[in-house]
């Protein structure tokens, strides 16, 4: 398991522990059941920390690859554009020196892997 991930989990298994062997006498489950179940609810929150974790990490991989092939186009200055994204779809804010670059940005940008949609923001400036 990963290291970063062990301690949030240890803490929530606790916290889990805690609640479940709580002063709830309506609750019929034995004491391992209930630990079973606060195990399991601990896991299914490590499940979708991890899954938001790898998505963070895939926006970022796009953002990074967009802005380089930005960088390599010798009319779209990476500096004039800002590029976000948030599940796998961009926006590109920002300026572009003519309507060819402005189109350009948004077919490179729609080139890189893992990119679902591009929203073109830029403005044609000059």
């Amino acid at each position: 398991m990963n290291r970063t991930l062990s301690l949030p989990i240890a803490a929530a298994a606790l916290a889990a522990l805690a609640a479940v062997t709580g002063c709830d006498r309506r609750d019929e489950r034995t004491a391992g059941q209930k630990i079973d179940a606060g195990i399991a609810q601990v896991e299914r929150s490590a499940e979708r920390a991890g899954a938001e974790v790898k998505g963070t990490v895939a926006d970022a991989a796009i953002t990074a690859s967009v802005n380089a092939q930005l960088a390599r186009d010798s009319e779209l200055s990476a500096l004039k554009i800002d590029v976000d994204t948030s599940d796998g779809r961009v926006a590109l804010r920002g300026s572009a020196p003519n309507r060819d670059a402005r189109d350009r940005a948004a077919r490179l940008a729609s080139g890189v892997d893992g990119v679902k949609s591009v929203d073109n923001q830029l403005i044609v400036k000059g």
